[in-house]
């Protein structure tokens, strides 16, 4: 198995189970938050995105698949190649969209949207790593 796939691997699976940890049970209990505990958990959510990101274009590489010319290129061809299933890959590319409004804050962030999206996909990134084992095994 590729050392790097599970060095990421543990990686964001460590900044998801803290997110898990530390959110909140309701949008009300985030808004209340320090302004620095919810860029902790915004951050959390955009390093683990990163790191499965980062995952995809190592598994790419080790199947010598063709070079992409960006993630979304990237991501076509893991589901082209069949390597990774697509809806799979389907909630990748809108985690990928999370991330880029995270990283750039497209006008403001909306911290209710963005809770939601966070409470509801925690467990899509469970299943993806999931997927990353049986892809790398």
């Amino acid at each position: 198995m590729n050392e790097r796939i599970l060095h990421k691997l543990a990686e964001a699976k460590d900044s998801v189970e803290l997110v898990e940890e530390k959110l909140p049970e309701t949008p009300q209990g985030f808004q209340s938050m320090e302004r620095l505990e919810r860029d902790g958990i915004y951050k959390n959510i955009e390093f683990a995105i990163q790191n499965i990101l980062d995952i995809c274009a190592i598994i790419l590489k080790d199947e010598e698949l063709r070079v992409p010319s960006s993630d979304d290129d990237m991501l076509k061809e893991l589901q082209d190649s069949k390597v990774m299933k697509g809806n799979v890959i389907e909630i990748i590319k809108q985690m990928k969209g999370f991330r880029n409004h995270l990283v750039h804050r497209y006008g403001a962030l909306d911290d209710d949207i963005a809770y939601s999206n966070i409470k509801n996909g925690l467990n899509d990134f469970h299943m993806i790593f999931e997927e990353i084992k049986n892809v790398i095994s």
